[in-house]
């Protein structure tokens, strides 16, 4: 249900529990996951980390860059042939989508994994806390200049393929 994104009652054939026995088998699943995990991996950035990622940009080449953005596509082998041209991605062929925000300690701030098809680069970012708190203009103050032009904000290193956002270099 949670890597593809499918109703219970569409797991109950493959795995022989019930569907109501599923619902509650994830619901206390993530119940446990989000008990454990909050308070160190499922959370923003503090001040401490901000500090730390500024400070590691800049030791290696990229004043005031928090992290970076990346994407993946992983070709979809044994796809349902009749789901062929939904879940089509860049390569023409079904694939299976991973984009990361992920610093240089390897601390990945904001993961998104589903079906190529469903998504696109704003969907993506639409997905994501860091970068819907961005769109709304709440981001860490980071000072600095380029080429004599002053920015208030950090921004995130990605390659050529998203949106032209002043937080996305």
């Amino acid at each position: 249900m949670l890597a593809n994104g499918l109703p219970a009652d569409a797991t109950e054939e493959y795995i022989r529990i019930g569907e109501s026995t599923t619902i509650e088998s994830l619901k206390r699943f993530y119940h446990v996951i989000v008990e454990e995990f909050t308070d160190e991996y499922l959370r923003s950035h503090n001040a401490t980390d901000v500090a730390s990622l500024l400070c590691n940009g800049k030791d290696h080449g990229f004043p005031r860059m928090l992290d970076s953005l990346d994407c993946m596509h992983w070709k979809w082998k044994n796809y349902p042939t009749t789901w062929a041209g939904q879940y089509a991605g860049c390569s023409g062929s079904p694939t299976i989508i991973l984009k990361v925000v992920v610093d240089y300690g390897l601390w990945i701030w904001h993961a998104y994994f589903r079906l190529a098809g469903l998504t696109s680069d704003i969907n993506v970012l639409e997905a994501s806390h860091l970068f819907a708190n961005l769109a709304q203009g709440i981001a860490h103050p980071a000072y600095y200049a380029i080429q004599g032009k002053e920015y208030n904000m950090s921004y995130y290193l990605a390659d050529g393929i998203y949106l032209k956002w002043f937080t996305l270099v």
